[in-house]
């Protein structure tokens, strides 16, 4: 629920030292004081899209925010993209490749990403003799949609601007926008401890 993601968020980002998370892979890792995310490092994801997705919190804020917009789709086929590019055995790419297809590019997919017909084709044909480029023209077309699109409403979300204000700010009115209920509020600021 857009709650739960409320507070999963906050103490994500906010210190904790006991609060265990579930990441994208559904390990569990704890959060020390030592990776508290820094302001300068949550000002460098408004620099680029590649920023935010290329570091942890930046992925995990930008995933709640796509969900609270229900199309967490678009960077769920951009995590899975990644990893199958890391796939070492070449008898895993096969059933890799058709489960991405099926759950994102496919017309039935579950999780289908907006693809114009050409590059759904060529995904189509290309998982045929899967290669670990075989998604790379769909991944780069998610990518830029998501440039475009997303980002630029994430920039100017709650789920940011409540990362990039200073410490201490308050719940000033600039600062808060709490238009909806899945939106954060100031006190995401002070989530410290699990709920």
């Amino acid at each position: 629920s857009a709650k739960d993601m409320k507070h999963r968020l906050g103490f994500l980002l906010q210190k904790s030292d006991s609060c265990d998370y579930s990441s994208s892979q559904g390990k569990k890792e704890k959060i020390s004081s030592s990776q508290r995310v820094s302001q300068e490092e949550v000002r460098k994801w408004a620099d680029s899209l590649e920023n935010l997705i290329h570091h942890d919190r930046g992925l995990a804020a930008f995933r709640a925010f796509l969900k609270s917009e229900y199309s967490e789709e678009n960077i769920e086929f951009w995590v899975s993209c990644e990893d199958y590019k890391k796939t070492k055995s070449p008898a895993k790419l096969s059933p890799k490749a058709r489960k991405i297809y099926d759950e994102f590019i496919s017309v039935q997919a579950t999780k289908e990403v907006n693809l114009d017909s050409c590059t759904r084709e060529k995904t189509s044909h290309n998982i045929l003799e899967p290669t670990l480029s075989c998604f790379d023209e769909a991944q780069r077309k998610i990518f830029t949609l998501m440039e475009k699109d997303s980002y630029r409403r994430f920039l100017k979300s709650p789920y940011y601007l409540d990362l990039v204000s200073p410490p201490g700010a308050g719940c000033r009115p600039e600062n808060c926008k709490r238009n909806h209920t899945h939106t954060l509020d100031c006190n995401s600021n002070i989530i410290s401890q699990c709920a």
